[in-house]
């Protein structure tokens, strides 16, 4: 009888256990298909949405995009939108957090610092017309009007302080170390400084407000452009390399998505060429491929 009622009680167990292991795999199956399902219908919502939601800041580049590129994504279906940034670090960080899909505010150099810093994944696209750095005063006419000992204010974010550096070896103020990184130019890459330049490194908003306490100040073409300076009273103007091209940027999981690929062929197209044409005073440096 004992021998009977064990055999009987194992026989549940094992039943019992069978049973458990059914439903948990059952389970995991189950979870793992709706993750897929979730996944699948992400993708489907990415690649199709005709929603297009950019990073607005105040500058040049995203009213271009407004005034040029989002009539041209209008006529293909597309409803655009703006969201406001005050600074284009808070606007990448929306970006890669998916706040928004798109911004055109930055180079690639820009980018690539923001994403090795915050872990992010963002990529450009797409070229776009660029404002060149410019050096200013408004003590001099000339550059070579520079005295010994003079004082020149530089942006302090990383890109932009070494392009604007490389920019003063242009013109012969500063002699920087041959084996530089072009990108990652700073203050101690300097090995010729025959005029005894007294630099600051601030931020680059601050600068044209502070322009009458420096004899120059180099600033890049966007914050001209805010300031409201002319830009045909440069007293010289950066090479643009191509690490310091503007960019269309998304996040790397978009790049392929039918909405990014309409943003870039409206940068290509006949009708964004002819809006140039009719509207660049000499305020936009021209990638060829846009030509």
């Amino acid at each position: 009888m004992r021998k009977a009622i064990a055999g009987v009680l194992m026989g549940a167990a094992v039943l019992s256990l069978a049973a458990c292991g059914k439903s948990d795999t059952a389970q995991t199956t189950a979870a793992q298909a709706a993750e897929s399902a979730d996944s699948t219908a992400a993708a489907v919502d990415t690649e199709d949405k005709k929603e297009i939601v950019y990073g607005k800041s105040q500058g040049p580049y995203t009213e271009l995009f407004e005034a040029a590129i989002v009539p041209i994504l209008e006529k293909e279906g597309y409803t655009v939108k703006g969201v406001d940034f005050s600074d284009l670090q808070t606007a990448d960080i929306g970006l890669n957090d998916g706040d928004v899909d798109v911004n055109v505010e930055q180079h690639t150099a820009y980018a690539e610092n923001f994403n090795a810093n915050y872990n992010a994944d963002l990529v450009p696209i797409s070229p776009i017309p660029t404002v060149p750095a410019g050096v200013y005063s408004a003590k001099y006419t000339s550059v070579d009007e520079i005295p010994d000992g003079a004082k020149v204010a530089v942006p302090n974010d990383a890109s932009n302080t070494a392009r604007c550096y490389l920019m003063l070896q242009k013109i012969g103020w500063i002699k920087l170390a041959d084996d530089v990184d072009p990108s990652a130019v700073t203050q101690d890459d300097i090995i010729e400084n025959p005029h005894n330049i007294e630099f600051t490194e601030m931020k680059s908003l601050t600068i044209p407000a502070a322009i009458q306490d420096f004899d120059y100040v180099a600033i890049t073409g966007s914050v001209v452009y805010n300031a409201g300076i002319d830009p045909s009273t440069a007293l010289a103007t950066e090479d643009i390399q191509d690490h310091l091209v503007l960019q269309v940027v998304v996040k790397e999981e978009n790049k392929d998505a039918e909405w990014a690929k309409a943003i870039v062929d409206a940068y290509h197209s006949d009708e964004f060429k002819q809006y140039m044409e009719e509207n660049n005073d000499g305020l936009w440096w021209i990638p060829d491929e846009l030509k």
